[in-house]
């Protein structure tokens, strides 16, 4: 310890403590004036200059004393007026230096997220190591987060140390290290160790996952759901009939050889489709479940209305494919080729999605298999991708060419398929028969 001019000590702006309480300022100053200054600042030589490390608080303590024409005393000794102790950083121990370094640090004006986070984790092994050297108690962790943030209450010290710890310790990943907020640090973080998680349950899932855990059933899809155990899918995802008379489309500009739109697809079949199928849908599922429901713009909101009564919560506007192969043209002479069709998305209980994904999706159509309303692979691949983990269940029940078996398959979903045209099982057997 050595005394120092006050006005040849340097407090460089940025290491400027963030907030100064004022009440804790006077008890300071009444303490330092009754009892004499108990520690010496802590200054660091830069380049020639005496630069303060720690102990702004009692400098402006010390000042306000002087101001009112009080002395100061430390060890029992006068101090002269303009002079005050000082320690030098070199002449500490390296536990004590490491922590004049961080206590400063961790109070910096312009201090980013990334140096609060590293320094706190810092200053949590320190308070450990220095517990350890004296044999004492280590701190309890809401005594280490209270003496890092003294103005928080404890619960939020506690909260606001926890996420750093955990911030500090991902620090080397260049993505967590580059956001722009703690909260966005730890959103990453968050999905990174699901994405971690999801990779060593699909690891584990396809150590046995074949296609013998597809299952396609023929019949009427109603009949069927009608038979199966309640709470037994994490997933719908269907394509039913539209209810636009799609029986009086034709071939679909000859890309369905066999078997055009040969289903019924009045309108009043389709009411009585949904009439069974959105109960149905509901009782079939887990808890926690989500459904994709293809469906004409026309009768969009009557299906949500359907869906939604019952017990399922829907999102209020679809999901739209962009198909920009599609070659539909309802008006051939006088309009636009139709390139869009629409899903409906619902929610049950409180499933969350993996991924945060848009409404408007752009695939075009694969190789059609003789079935006029078959869809993409990738399309049903990415819906299943926003909801189901390796080892989920996903039924659909309207399964027409069996696109839902190699979409599911790649993810290592088990698909099962309800499928009442004869053209289109057979389809859906050999696609099956092809997986691996």
């Amino acid at each position: 310890m050595r005394l120092v001019k006050l006005k040849d000590i340097t407090v460089k702006p940025n290491r400027q403590r963030r907030e100064i309480n004022a009440d804790a300022l006077m008890e300071l100053k009444t303490s330092i004036a009754a009892v004499g200054l108990l520690h010496p600042i802590v200054v660091n030589e830069v380049e020639g200059q005496l630069v303060l490390l720690a102990g702004e608080r009692r400098v402006k303590a010390i000042e306000a004393l002087w101001a009112m024409g009080q002395s100061l005393s430390y060890a029992g000794d006068q101090i002269p007026e303009g002079f005050i102790p000082a320690t030098r950083l070199n002449d500490l121990e390296p536990l004590e230096a490491m922590e004049v370094e961080l206590e400063e640090n961790i109070r910096r004006v312009d201090i980013t997220w990334q140096e609060q986070a590293e320094a706190t984790a810092q200053l949590i092994t320190l308070r450990k190591l220095q517990a350890e050297k004296s044999g004492t108690k280590i701190p309890e962790t809401f005594e280490l987060a209270t003496s890092v943030y003294p103005e928080m209450t404890k619960g939020a010290a506690m909260e606001t140390v926890r996420q750093e710890v955990i911030l500090a310790k991902h620090l080397k990943d260049p993505e967590v290290a580059a956001a722009k907020t703690k909260i966005e640090g730890l959103k990453i973080i968050k999905r990174k160790e699901q994405q971690a998680r999801d990779a060593a349950l699909g690891i584990e899932v396809g150590k046995t996952f074949s296609a013998a855990d597809h299952n396609l059933l023929k019949g009427d899809c109603i009949s069927i759901m009608k038979s199966m155990l309640p709470q037994s899918f994490d997933v719908i995802l269907t394509d039913p009939p539209y209810g636009i008379n799609a029986q009086n489309f034709g071939d679909s500009g000859g890309k369905a050889d066999a078997a055009g739109h040969s289903y019924d697809d009045s309108l009043c079949n389709w009411r009585d489709l949904i009439a069974d199928f959105a109960p149905l849908s509901y009782l079939l599922t887990k808890p926690q479940a989500h459904l994709y429901c293809f469906c004409d713009v026309d009768n969009f909101v009557e299906l949500r209305d359907a869906i939604s009564d019952a017990g399922w919560n829907c999102f209020r506007t679809p999901l739209i494919w962009h198909n920009p192969s599609s070659q539909r043209a309802p008006w051939p002479q006088t309009g636009p080729h139709r390139r869009y069709q629409m899903c409906l998305y619902a929610i049950k209980g409180l499933r969350p999605i993996l991924k945060s994904s848009s409404d408007l999706v752009t695939y075009a159509s694969d190789e059609n298999l003789n079935w006029a309303a078959q869809k993409p692979v990738d399309l049903y691949a990415d819906f299943l991708s926003r909801s189901c983990r390796a080892g989920d269940s996903v039924l659909d029940p309207f399964a027409g060419s069996g696109t839902i078996f190699p979409a599911a398959h790649g993810l290592k979903v088990k698909a099962t398929g309800i499928e009442i045209n004869d053209v289109a099982y057979g389809i859906a057997v050999k696609r099956l028969s092809e997986l691996k």
